[in-house]
């Protein structure tokens, strides 16, 4: 295989990266979920017994809490 397509450190393949989210649910500092709709990502949240959910902006922008 060429070493072209093997990150050094770890002796892996190449992978592009993912592509950035609008929306951004985060809890303890942690992303737990990525999504383009805002109404998805509040319903996801609303369903979630857990409390401390953060939604953020693509830019971090915090927009909601839960």
């Amino acid at each position: 295989m060429s070493r072209a397509f093997v990150k050094e450190e770890a002796g892996e393949r190449w992978t592009p990266p993912a592509q950035a989210r609008e929306y951004r649910i985060v809890i303890d500092g942690e992303v737990v979920r990525e999504t383009d709709d805002l109404l998805d990502a509040l319903s996801w949240m609303g369903k979630r017994p857990a409390t401390g959910f953060e939604l953020r902006s693509r830019e971090g922008h915090l927009l909601a809490v839960a």
